[in-house]
């Protein structure tokens, strides 16, 4: 399934004639696939992070964004993904989106019992809907263990990105990104992952899989959505139009460092203090030491399945309870820190980035020790001050995940288990997953393993 240093589909036919009877000879090269698909699935099984393995045969649907990317993702599903489900024994029924927030809608009303993975073809944001939605159903402690899968499809692609790495392949993009995550798709191991609850001042808790950003990481984002039509370079060009005018927020930022994951070196010199009771409402607080769902052009890939809603689910304005886990490790926004936090002195800030996988994009390997289901929000930050070329340095750097051997005196880098920030600046961007969110205080507490993922 390898060729150099890309994974790539290989097809090799083998002809089965040992009988006369040629339905005898096609029921004898079914069972001759079938077996050769169960014995690479139980060879694999016992690698390091795999939790379990999808239902055979599995029942999946695949819920397709057309305008992702360059608008290229169903002539991608047709030229890839279909075969090499249809080859895998996977029946799957393909969804397509028509709206913003329609998968969030739909996956919150689903019969979830009809399907054994939910699979998205898109960039993040359509699986930031996925995941929201599940969790914001009555039964969410189920719900979110669906096996959830990621085709790339978009612009971003960074979890796509980040299961490749974590699979031990060099480095590729663009649709050999795509061939290798359909290839561990059909594997069908799925594996734990962290999700953290993103906490704003006025809207309903959110549930995250990837990253929170504030400051340059967040505009870039956000500014670059113009040139989408260029695809994965859209994040290059806002990158270097971002820098030509580079901006400086003020902020207070503290966090809960992760145990034992606190460190000191030339490129992480956190100049921060302990805060008995600190809260992060004033700026001056003193640091003591320092509907109806519509499925467009909907087909199938098996007749026997069809979607259906279920009836006795209720919507979430039935629901008015919160759902989720229970954030132990956050107090509410307006109230003081706990004595364990640290809050950082510096309130000058370019950027701030928590990450909870490996990439930020297809080619930015932000978090390299970064893990599906380590329980660590991974910590950045640059302190004002530095300049365009050294910020430049530091992106290119982070192409190879290098960027932590830079020694930038301005970037800070540290393990944490939740956070919380408070933009002084009047105008901002703040994104969760790459979706911009209400401006304003905003915390995080991560959730070790509480969703499923499947990672071949």
């Amino acid at each position: 399934m390898s060729s150099g240093d890309a994974r790539q589909r290989v097809e090799q036919c083998f002809r089965v004639a040992t009988l006369q009877d040629r339905r005898a000879n096609l029921e004898e090269a079914e069972k001759w696939a079938s077996a050769v698909r169960e014995r690479t699935a139980r060879q694999r099984h016992g690698r390091d992070g795999v939790f379990s393995e999808v239902r055979r045969p599995c029942r999946m649907m695949l819920l397709v964004n057309p305008q992702s990317g360059k608008g290229q993702a169903l002539a991608l599903y047709n030229n890839h993904i279909q075969r090499m489900l249809n080859e895998a024994g996977v029946p799957h029924t393909l969804v397509i989106t028509e709206r913003q927030n329609h998968a969030r809608e739909l996956v919150r009303e689903a019969d979830l019992s009809q399907w054994d993975a939910l699979v998205i073809m898109s960039g993040d944001g359509l699986l930031f809907e996925v995941i929201n939605g599940l969790m914001e159903r009555s039964d969410w402690e189920e719900a979110i263990h669906t096996p959830l899968g990621i085709l790339p499809g978009g612009s971003g692609n960074a979890l796509a990105a980040s299961i490749h790495h974590y699979s031990g392949a060099m480095p590729v993009s663009s649709e050999e990104l795509l061939v290798s995550c359909g290839f561990l798709l059909c594997k069908g191991l799925v594996s734990r992952m962290d999700l953290a609850s993103i906490h704003l001042a006025s809207s309903p808790r959110l549930f995250s899989f990837l990253s929170l950003a504030w400051g340059f990481v967040a505009d870039v984002d956000v500014e670059s959505e113009k040139y989408r039509h260029v695809g994965a370079a859209r994040f290059t060009v806002g990158t270097l139009v971002r820098l030509a005018s580079l901006r400086v927020y003020q902020g207070k930022l503290a966090y809960l460092p992760a145990a034992g994951k606190e460190y000191e070196g030339e490129h992480n010199l956190s100049l921060c203090c302990n805060n008995r009771s600190s809260s992060l409402g004033s700026r001056d607080s003193p640091c003591p030491n320092a509907a109806q769902h519509t499925f467009h052009n909907s087909c199938h890939s098996n007749n026997s399945l069809k979607l259906r809603r279920t009836e006795n689910t209720p919507s979430r304005s039935a629901t008015k309870a919160p759902t989720g886990p229970p954030d132990s490790l956050l107090p509410p926004l307006d109230q003081p820190l706990p004595s364990d936090w640290v809050v950082v002195q510096e309130e000058d800030f370019v950027l701030m980035l928590a990450m909870y996988q490996s990439h930020l994009a297809e080619d930015l390997l932000a978090a390299p020790d970064a893990t599906l289901d380590d329980g660590i929000i991974h910590l950045f930050y640059v302190r004002a001050g530095i300049s365009r070329a050294a910020l430049l340095r530091l992106f290119l750097a982070m192409e190879k995940g290098a960027h932590l051997a830079t020694n930038c005196q301005h970037l800070v880098h540290t393990q944490v288990r939740a956070l919380r920030l408070e933009p002084f600046s009047p105008k901002g961007i703040i994104t969760v997953d790459g979706e911009v969110v209400e401006y304003g205080p905003v915390q995080a507490q991560v959730h070790g393993g509480l969703a499923r993922l499947i990672t071949g």
